[in-house]
C-alpha cells in the first residue's frame, strides 16, 4: 500500500536566483544594500591586473558588470520584491516580457566554483611581445618574461644583438599587435 504524504510533510522550495541590473559601476553598493535588507545575493567577481597609478595592481572586478543574482522567494511567505527597485545601486530587476528572468541554481553553483578556481587574469603572459612606451628605452621592442615581487617586469630586450634581461614598470608596456 502506498501512502501519500501529508501536506505538511512536503517542503516546497518556492525560492529560485534572479537578476538585478545595476547602475553603472555600483554593483558593490546595490550588493551591500540588498543584503542589509535581508536578501540573499551573489556578485560573481574575477580578479584583474590593471596599472593604476602608474602601478600594476590586482584589482577584483565584477564578472558581469551592471549584474548581480539575487535569491528570492515566490511564495506567499516569501519577503516582498518591492523594496529591491528603490534600493541604492539597483536599476531594475531583469524581466523577459511581465516574467523576473529566473536564472537556473545550477548555473550560480558553477559560476561560485569558477570564481574560485580562476586565476588572477595577468596583462602579459610570458613570450608577449611588448613596446616600452616610457623612459631612455622608448619605442623599444621587448619580450615580457615575467613580474617579480615588486610588481615590476622582468623582461628581455635586443641591445648589440645580445639579449638582455631588464627590469621595469609594468606600466611603461603596452602589447604590440
Amino acid at each position: 500500500m502506498q501512502t501519500i504524504p501529508a501536506a505538511t510533510d512536503v517542503a516546497l522550495n518556492t525560492t529560485a536566483w534572479y537578476l538585478v541590473h545595476t547602475k553603472p559601476r555600483l554593483e558593490d553598493l546595490a550588493l551591500n544594500n540588498l543584503v542589509q535588507q535581508g536578501y540573499e545575493c551573489y556578485l560573481p567577481q574575477m580578479r584583474i591586473e590593471r596599472v593604476r597609478r602608474r602601478k600594476a595592481e590586482i584589482t577584483i572586478e565584477p564578472m558581469f558588470p551592471r549584474y548581480l543574482f539575487i535569491r528570492l522567494d515566490s511564495g506567499s511567505q516569501g519577503k516582498s520584491w518591492s523594496p529591491i527597485r528603490s534600493t541604492l545601486g539597483v536599476s531594475q530587476l531583469v524581466h523577459f516580457g511581465a516574467q523576473a528572468a529566473k536564472v537556473d541554481d545550477a548555473l550560480v553553483e558553477l559560476l561560485k566554483q569558477r570564481q574560485q578556481a580562476m586565476p588572477t587574469e595577468t596583462m602579459f603572459l610570458k613570450g608577449d611581445s611588448v613596446v616600452i612606451t616610457d623612459g631612455p628605452f622608448a619605442g623599444i621592442e621587448a619580450i615580457y618574461q615575467m613580474s617579480d615581487a615588486e610588481r615590476r617586469a622582468v623582461i628581455l630586450l635586443e641591445i648589440l644583438s645580445k639579449p638582455v634581461s631588464m627590469q621595469i614598470d609594468a606600466a611603461q608596456l603596452r602589447k604590440t599587435g
